[in-house]
């Protein structure tokens, strides 16, 4: 079987940094947080935490009619605008055969739009039916947006749904990279997204892994820090276009960098508590499937959600993998944005490296004695000139994900 070489021609994403990298960019070396006190989520009195992650300003062109988006909730509508941008940059919007088989989507969240899950739950208590309709389920399922993005743009190729929790994003991009490489379709589009919901952070609340540092959102989370009090949740979009290296190369298509390494494994026993020896065989496998070793890798994009079993484990596993290698954890900035973490900390860290300034983990003061011994970019960006970096994601269930891109050097 054939094998091609996988590029990224075009990425685009809303983030609680900005609507683009030219936002995010300043965010990051301004050490700007995007945390926020929610004043609505005072509603719900039994949830400990009030911060999240909201993505601001984020509108929709008036080319968004109503009988567009009816069947759209806020996690599709980011996803698929995050697409069209994406598709944009690439120059491919307006290709003639982008509509054929040749063009996949491989893309997911956590869950669907929750306010469509609301409607359904009225269906069981009080037992009315009258908050459904035709799109409620449209909305509310787990494929929503990989079947809201092929549906807006008419793609006929393959659409891998990956809907698995904080690796939704990182595998959409994975499986949307295997695609391309074994010839099954010519481009795919990879990614993930979240919307916001005082749900998602009641789902950590029962763990008692959220921040409650209500009243100072700008100093939580602080991944790795033996002062952190749990996690953040936040929502975004991110979308990264995927292709042939020849296809790219023959249309003169802009190159951000090569994909070039996935490792995808499960931990098979505890679904909260995670395992490092099947986080390290996530980044073993992605060295392998890139013909790289450890030394290699110039820089990793941790998962570093702020919570304790999670940073240990992590930590140690990257460094009995990598040793010392530079590493941050974007969520310090962001927040955990859950399905579309994977994405956005890919596109973010492509980004990075091809500007060879690292932002450090925002919030990381004193790195807790009991993670790895790794080189953690604390207090302001870094200069690296590195040619290899990977971005690693791990979720309830005990699914580990691990990315390798290359920089591109023409």
């Amino acid at each position: 079987m054939a094998e091609h070489r996988v590029v990224v021609t075009g990425m685009a994403g809303f983030s609680p940094l900005g609507l683009d990298w030219q936002q995010s960019q300043e965010a990051l070396e301004n050490n700007r947080s995007g945390i926020r006190y929610m004043p609505d989520w005072d509603s719900v009195p039994d949830l400990d935490t009030r911060l999240a992650g909201p993505v601001e300003g984020f509108t929709l062109p008036p080319s968004y009619t109503r009988k567009k988006t009816r069947a759209m909730g806020r996690v599709s509508l980011m996803s698929v605008r995050a697409s069209e941008l994406a598709l944009e940059a690439a120059g491919l919007l307006d290709e003639e055969n982008l509509g054929d088989a040749r063009t996949g989507v491989g893309y997911g969240s956590s869950s669907g739009c929750t306010k469509a899950v609301q409607e359904f739950t009225n269906l069981l208590t009080p037992g009315s039916t009258s908050r459904l309709n035709s799109t409620s389920y449209l909305r509310m399922m787990p494929h929503t947006t990989a079947v809201s993005i092929a549906m807006h743009f008419g793609f006929k190729g393959r659409i891998i749904p990956t809907s698995s929790a904080c690796t939704s994003g990182s595998q959409g991009i994975g499986y949307a990279y295997e695609m391309v490489r074994y010839g099954r379709v010519r481009r795919m589009l990879g990614g993930g997204a979240e919307g916001l919901c005082p749900s998602q952070a009641a789902v950590f609340d029962t763990l008692y892994a959220t921040s409650t540092r209500n009243d100072e959102p700008t100093r939580t989370p602080a991944p790795f820090d033996a002062q952190r009090d749990g996690l953040v949740v936040g929502e975004g979009a991110c979308t990264l276009v995927l292709e042939r290296l020849d296809d790219a190369l023959a249309r003169g298509a802009p190159i951000h960098a090569e994909v070039v390494g996935f490792g995808s494994s499960c931990d098979g026993a505890h679904a909260t508590r995670p395992d490092k020896e099947q986080m390290a065989a996530a980044m073993l496998l992605a060295l392998e499937d890139a013909g790289l070793s450890g030394r290699d890798i110039g820089y990793v994009n941790a998962h570093g959600t702020a919570t304790e079993h999670g940073d240990i484990a992590e930590s140690q596993a990257t460094a009995g993998v990598l040793g010392r290698v530079p590493v941050s954890s974007l969520k310090g900035h962001t927040g955990h944005t859950l399905g579309a973490c994977g994405a956005l900390e890919s596109w973010l860290s492509i980004e990075m490296m091809n500007a060879g300034r690292f932002a450090p983990t925002l919030n990381l003061h004193d790195v807790d004695p009991r993670c790895g011994d790794l080189d953690y970019i604390q207090g302001t960006m870094r200069s690296l000139d590195v040619d290899y970096i990977m971005n690693n994601n791990f979720a309830f269930g005990g699914v580990n994900s691990s990315l390798i891109f290359r920089r591109w050097r023409g």
